[in-house]
């Protein structure tokens, strides 16, 4: 432990700094003075169990007295800290993984012991945002070799809790994005695991989108369950449909994510390495994964989605899966709802067979569960998606869907929010283009996915002939507020539906 002069008392500030670790310090402090600290210095932090590396910000208020020691919430929880707690600060010792990004930087070839190592520190919280921005930079631009991209990913899968099912089969799936209200997750679930399948499925929530699965499941049944949890129903029900956050697994990627996403950088070594980790780590066997292509969809091109469709393939087998790549189409959103509470009106509408279900959403859900159905070996090459759809219209996959969620604590209807905006077409003309990153946007400002209710019901689709003051799309918002900020964003993009 440090000498005397480097204790000091923790006082709690309730600052949010994401997964930033963040040390508060008086200027006039003695340990500051001593030891020469400057403001965004990183020094080590411990108690008598437990130790993290976190970034100085010197304060010059009354916040804290010289004796005491402020940490932001994500360091106090890692260490933790209670109240009035004496701790200890010291210089930090060089940390050798950076020498690896820094080589990296340079273009040089890692290894598996160069990303373990950088892995294994950044879960431990030892690289500030700088170094993490530094390393997600260093690998974009198409600047890892295909074995890097397999030894990335065994250095995450690694890092984390691995799940193991003791089956020979386990499936799974996973949808690069980019498309609004493409929920297909929670109709593939019910569908395989009706037929007889296992499929515990991990989901994000939303960063970037007006939904993620998570965000959308959890308006129908609880999605934040422990891993304890998460076994029973998969053991009593063959599947679930649960928020990935609680888990552990792969826990790097979350670090990194939240880095890429606010440097607005999808490196696609990282992206194979998240998602395939994910992946491995929650036990999966089988993988098929969805690759939507469009022009205003996280992948633009069919060359780039040819390239990825690749790499995955190669890289699931150099860590242990069987993965089956999917080239969909990207260029409009799937289904009718955007947002949380609508995309789970579209999933109980496909699932319970509606005449007015999106088609276009249990088409797509077909022919993935199909696709898992024959990766698995279980079905005839060729007779997945028709065998999925007699799963689905027998009534099965609803009544396994319903199951699953009541396992999972709760089956809640979803209920619309109560401030709407119907929005009609100025002018008669084909429907040529639908701007998913701008619907999705106007969904977000609407409130979704914050606001469960909130979003958007879209009523037409690309090609479809529009007479004059047709219903295009309806916009909900829980405030009058959030409608009206909805509504600004729409009468100054006029392109977010393109009718010529």
């Amino acid at each position: 432990m440090e000498q005397h002069s480097n204790i000091l008392k923790y006082k709690h500030l309730g600052i949010y700094t994401q997964n930033e670790y963040v040390v508060y310090m008086r200027e006039d402090c003695h340990v500051c003075i001593s030891e020469g600290f400057e403001a965004l210095t990183r020094i080590r932090i411990s108690k008598q169990t437990h130790t993290i590396v976190a970034s100085l910000n010197i304060i010059n208020s009354d916040m804290l007295l010289p004796n005491q020691i402020g940490l932001s919430d994500a360091a106090a929880k890692k260490l933790n800290v209670s109240e009035h707690e004496t701790l200890y600060v010291s210089h930090l010792e060089p940390i050798e993984s950076l020498g690896h990004v820094r080589a990296k930087i340079y273009n040089q070839k890692l290894d598996y012991s160069a990303y373990s190592e950088i892995i294994s520190d950044i879960v431990e919280g030892n690289y500030s945002n700088i170094h993490l921005s530094a390393f997600i930079t260093a690998c974009a631009g198409d600047r890892m070799e295909i074995d890097e991209i397999s030894n990335l990913t065994k250095a995450m899968i690694a890092s984390g809790k691995q799940l193991n099912w003791d089956k020979e089969i386990v499936v799974d799936k996973h949808c690069i994005g980019g498309l609004p209200g493409n929920r297909t997750t929670p109709l593939v679930v019910a569908i395989v695991t009706a037929f007889g399948l296992t499929m515990p499925k991990t989901s994000s929530r939303a960063i970037t989108s007006p939904a993620g699965t998570a965000d959308t499941m959890e308006v129908l049944t609880n999605v934040t369950l422990s891993l304890e949890e998460i076994k029973n129903v998969v053991e009593n029900e063959g599947g679930c449909i649960v928020w990935g956050g609680t888990a552990q697994l792969s826990p790097a990627d979350d670090v990194l994510i939240k880095i890429e996403k606010a440097l607005d950088i999808d490196s696609e070594g990282q992206l194979i390495a998240s998602v395939l980790s994910k992946k491995a780590a929650a036990g999966s066997t089988h993988v098929v994964i969805d690759i939507p292509v469009g022009e205003t969809a996280k992948v633009r091109s069919t060359e780039m989605a040819q390239k990825l469709k690749s790499h995955m393939e190669t890289v699931g087998h150099a860590v242990g899966l069987n993965v089956k790549v999917v080239i969909t189409d990207g260029t409009q959103p799937v289904g009718r709802g955007i947002g949380p509470a609508l995309e789970a009106l579209d999933i109980l509408k496909v699932l319970n067979n509606d005449a007015d279900a999106p088609n276009d959403l249990k088409e797509r859900a077909l022919l993935l569960a199909g696709e898992l159905l024959e990766l698995s070996g279980k079905v005839e090459s060729g007779m997945g998606s028709q065998i999925a759809k007699q799963v689905l219209e027998s009534g099965k996959a609803y009544k396994k869907f319903l199951s699953i969620c009541k396992a999972q604590g709760r089956f809640s209807l979803p209920v619309l929010a109560p401030y709407k905006e119907e929005i009609k077409a100025e002018k008669a003309g084909i429907l040529k283009r639908i701007d998913n990153r701008k619907i999705a946007k106007l969904a977000k400002l609407s409130g979704a996915p914050q606001s469960k209710s909130a979003g958007i019901l879209l009523n037409v689709h690309l090609g479809e002939r529009i007479e004059e003051n047709q219903l295009l799309y309806t916009l909900y918002a829980e405030s009058k507020g959030e409608l009206n900020y909805a509504l600004e964003y729409k009468n100054n993009h006029n392109d977010i539906i393109t009718i010529l």
